[in-house]
């Protein structure tokens, strides 16, 4: 495991671009089982909101427009073609994105894998590399993402900047250079060029451009280590001083030096970790849905005996929730009212729940009975998953009220059985769960790679 006391003080003008290098090129995060292990669960994740993700129609428009003119040897979900390395991360991270159904990383603030894995898919098609290569870089990957939120802190999100997008270019780029095992210098270089690259805008949740947000951060984090392996030199110290990436980006409320703060002690992966998603809609509206099924579970509610219902947040905790009543699946998942309305009508909230389609309208009808409200003594929502919460009050006809509050998220449960119901129990792709948990060569990660032109895209 890196130690941040294996790092000396770094007395160069730009400390935290260059200690931030030095830890993503030294680092050896595959000599750390737990973390590896970690790793292993997300790509499972990932190949589950990616597989159900290519049924999208969102992902079909982009892939129409790339693949026709895309040529080269990396394979793209649902794509019977190969295409090239950029645009395999591009297409893959829109798909991981597209339902919302992907992890989740506190520290972030936004979700790693769908930005993180599609690059090192590519880039480990043109390189043949290991799945042992490809976990490895994995880790660094999300522990760089989770340290720059940390030290961006919550300005940068409320301002209206889409974490996923912006941290996960640079992500993208670490974990994609310690993959090429470029040098401290080389990893300098490569943050530069995808801190340049950095954009995403949350005013684009609830529509088809939110994952593609996903798709442009891997691409854009591969093709700069890929520029940085090439020699192509950008201006160095891209995280630090006045026109750096932190102050340019944070709101004048970023702790930088908290990039480099316990690096890999332990791996961000491990602790806090990835919040696997139960549910294929926003991460803000799962503390409500969490209280919405232990109440109707508890008190045998349905639609006909519910006059109202309020959800309380944290103030903060609903701004990515754009939408309130939605007229598609789409906008759906981000709409805390469609999903409290859903969980307390079918018990369920699953992948159809949230189908980019016109939406039910006995869902709507509860729906409109929704109210929010924010608890103003309450901490801010942050990346401090304390200060996450929701509660679910609901009156009903009779005028009893009935309340719970969820204070703490469960991961999805069972990712075989999450991945078993993305591919539809395709028999033909129900081996591969068990292939992830294993692989460790070139040929494992080539198996794994196969199975991605069996997608119905």
């Amino acid at each position: 495991m890196s130690s941040s006391s294996e790092f000396a003080i770094d007395s160069s003008p730009n400390p935290v671009t260059s200690g931030l290098a030095d830890r993503v090129a030294s680092a050896t995060p595959f000599d750390d089982a737990e973390a590896i292990a970690a790793a292993r669960r997300g790509v499972l994740d990932y190949l589950a909101a990616a597989f159900a993700g290519a049924a999208d129609t969102g992902y079909h428009k982009l892939f129409e427009v790339i693949a026709p003119a895309s040529r080269g040897e990396a394979a793209a979900i649902g794509l019977a073609q190969e295409v090239s390395a950029l645009d395999a991360a591009l297409l893959n991270g829109y798909a991981g994105h597209a339902l919302d159904y992907d992890d989740v990383h506190s520290s972030v603030r936004g979700h790693p894998s769908a930005v993180l894995l599609p690059a090192l898919f590519a880039l480990a098609q043109t390189r043949r590399s290991s799945a042992r290569e490809l976990l490895a870089a994995y880790v660094v990957g999300v522990e760089t993402m989770a340290r720059l939120g940390l030290a961006l802190g919550s300005r940068h999100y409320e301002q209206g900047f889409h974490n996923t997008a912006t941290l996960g270019t640079l992500g993208a780029a670490a974990a994609a250079a310690h993959m090429l095992g470029l040098s401290k210098a080389g990893v300098e270089n490569a943050l530069g060029l995808a801190a340049t690259q950095s954009s995403g805008l949350r005013l684009q949740f609830g529509s088809e451009a939110k994952p593609l947000h996903a798709g442009q951060a891997a691409r854009a984090g591969l093709l700069a280590a890929q520029l940085a392996a090439a020699g192509l030199q950008g201006a160095p110290g891209a995280l630090d001083g006045p026109t750096g990436f932190f102050s340019v980006f944070g709101g004048g409320a970023a702790q930088p030096a908290r990039v480099l703060e316990a690096w890999g002690t332990p791996w961000q992966i491990v602790s806090p970790g990835l919040y696997f998603k139960p549910w294929p809609c926003c991460t803000a509206t799962h503390h409500a849905l969490d209280a919405a099924f232990r109440l109707r579970d508890t008190y045998n509610l349905n639609a006909a005996n519910i006059e109202r219902i309020t959800v309380t947040f944290p103030p903060g905790g609903d701004t990515p929730l754009a939408s309130v009543l939605p007229e598609t699946g789409l906008e759906a998942r981000f709409s805390v009212e469609y999903a409290l309305a859903a969980a307390l009508i079918d018990g369920a909230a699953g992948v159809e729940t949230f189908a980019d389609e016109p939406v039910r309208q006995d869902v709507i009808a509860l729906a409109a009975r929704v109210v929010r409200r924010h608890d103003e003594t309450a901490p801010r929502a942050s990346t401090d998953p304390a200060t996450r919460f929701s509660t679910v009050d609901i009156t009903l006809m009779d005028g009893k009220a009935v309340s719970h509050t969820t204070r703490r998220l469960v991961s999805a449960a069972d990712l075989h059985a999450k991945f078993a119901d993305a591919v539809r129990h395709d028999r033909t792709l129900l081996t591969l769960p068990t292939a992830v948990e294993a692989m460790q060569s070139a040929d494992d990660l080539a198996f794994v790679f196969q199975a991605f032109s069996r997608i119905n895209a």
